[in-house]
């Protein structure tokens, strides 16, 4: 039941009638039921997964909140995020350590036969992150920052809640416990508000991302025969595809809980706007998993109050876990490494940029936008790895564009005269009109300062997208698979 089906809408509509029916002392019983009905439309042995996560995590919060002892809630805690890590590691990571331990072996002795056996399990949907909320709730609670949540369903309905449970926000505990124990009436501007962020996450996904990706799909999938040009095209595309894709979800995500009365985390705010790496990972691209690396892994490692080569240590271990959390391939830790090594570089190449500025005399703005192309550029570098299917992929493709630089300006003319090509570009310039107006102050808050025949307009020619442009294959989201 994705997003982008009419079965998810009328799923949500139907959640949504109820829910502003029913007493509030009830609607938590609506919201779990609806919740595992949506996961286990995907497979019904991922709610028994999901179940078993929800149970260790509480179990191990109350053993952690009851206990007096710092030592003993330390191991308690230790268990706790163990046995939640656990599932992680044998769905996603199992198969790959111990392919790559065999490889090792393999290596050393070429006529060694494979040691470990392989487990072959399918991923299940969300499952990175239903784990990292458990692991920030049992951190939380034995911090002392939330007691520990004695009502299980409410803590199921945390965990499984279905706008966000397939790919985030990764929602943080106290802020959604609080909110589910706060009575919500219908109210008009939050379910307008909601609805328009659902609309705008579903035209970025069916209309923008899903037309991009069939291009990107087929230059990707024949690295070593497509053009240059149609690779270099292929990497700009999948930057927006990917964006477009991902936070469609997030705003589809966002919208529904607001329909619902709940506010969930920002998880984007116009990242190739981003002016230098650091603001488009600290400030910009999904939020909600940036700051649970900070405050769950890079804090508790010393952070920045400790020396600048521990720190670096920490940015670099933080960005290879960042890389490895999103898949169980080397292409990933390669991104997540090449992010750290930009991320540790920037102040030395900032203050270059700078001085350059300095004596060229250039205004102010175009510094910043020298500055944005150039993030901009080093991001889509690593998206190369991101995309590729392995980490000698992503090595042809990048050696192709850069052996073809001198005749690419030429070829890429020629290449973007078709209709269809057209009509792509031009999408993504929408995207990026409505960005930098979003970036001076919300799209929708200038809507709403319009009359209402200047809102409905608007609306409809977003609906005019959806039917005229959309694509309608069922796409799966991008982040589901992470």
């Amino acid at each position: 039941m994705l997003f982008n089906s009419f079965s998810f809408l009328a799923f949500f509509a139907a959640i949504v009638i109820v829910y502003y029916r029913i007493s509030h002392e009830r609607r938590w019983i609506l919201l779990v039921a609806g919740s595992l009905a949506f996961y286990g439309a995907f497979r019904p042995a991922y709610v028994l997964l999901l179940l078993g996560v929800t149970s260790v995590a509480y179990g191990a919060a109350l053993a952690i909140d009851a206990s007096a002892d710092p030592r003993r809630k330390r191991a308690l805690l230790a268990l706790g995020v163990a046995s939640v890590l656990a599932a992680l590691f044998v769905f996603k990571y199992y198969d790959f350590f111990v392919a790559t331990i065999d490889a090792g072996l393999l290596t050393a002795a070429p006529a060694a036969a494979p040691v470990f056996p392989r487990l072959n399990l399918v991923v299940a949907a969300g499952l990175s992150f239903y784990t990292f909320s458990c692991v920030a709730y049992l951190a939380d609670v034995y911090a002392g920052r939330l007691r520990s949540e004695r009502h299980f369903g409410y803590f199921s309905l945390y965990v499984s809640f279905f706008p966000k449970l397939l790919a985030g926000p990764i929602e943080r505990a106290r802020p959604f416990l609080a909110q589910v124990r706060r009575p919500v009436s219908f109210s008009d501007a939050g379910v307008t508000a909601g609805l328009q962020l659902m609309l705008w996450g579903l035209f970025k996904k069916v209309v923008i991302a899903d037309r991009l990706a069939a291009f990107v799909d087929t230059a990707y999938r024949q690295s070593v025969f497509a053009s240059p040009a149609d690779l270099l095209l292929a990497t700009y595309f999948f930057a927006f595809q990917l964006y477009c894709d991902f936070s469609g979800y997030s705003d589809i995500a966002i919208g529904a809980a607001l329909v619902l009365g709940f506010d969930l985390m920002e998880n984007f705010r116009r990242p190739y706007f981003s002016t230098s790496v650091p603001e488009f990972w600290t400030r910009r691209w999904h939020l909600s998993l940036a700051t649970w690396f900070r405050d769950y892994l890079y804090i508790p490692m010393g952070g920045n109050r400790v020396s600048r080569t521990r720190q670096a240590f920490n940015v670099m271990a933080v960005f290879l876990a960042s890389g490895l959390w999103h898949g169980a391939n080397w292409t990933f830790v390669a991104w997540g490494g090449l992010n750290g090594l930009y991320h540790l570089m920037w102040p030395a190449a900032a203050a270059v940029g700078r001085r350059l500025t300095s004596i060229l005399r250039l205004p102010r703005a175009a510094g910043a936008l020298v500055a944005g192309l150039c993030t901009f550029h080093l991001i889509l570098v690593t998206w190369v790895f991101f995309r590729a299917a392995s980490l000698g992929e992503a090595a042809t493709i990048l050696e192709r564009i850069a052996r073809s630089a001198p005749r690419l300006p030429a070829l890429f003319a020629a290449r973007v005269t078709s209709g269809e090509m057209l009509v792509s570009l031009a999408l993504v310039a929408v995207l990026l009109g409505v960005e930098a107006m979003d970036e001076r102050r919300s799209i929708w808050l200038r809507l709403g300062d319009r009359p209402v025949y200047v809102r409905w307009a608007a609306y409809y020619a977003l609906l005019f997208g959806l039917i005229v442009l959309g694509t309608w294959d069922l796409q799966q989201f991008v982040y589901m698979q992470f």
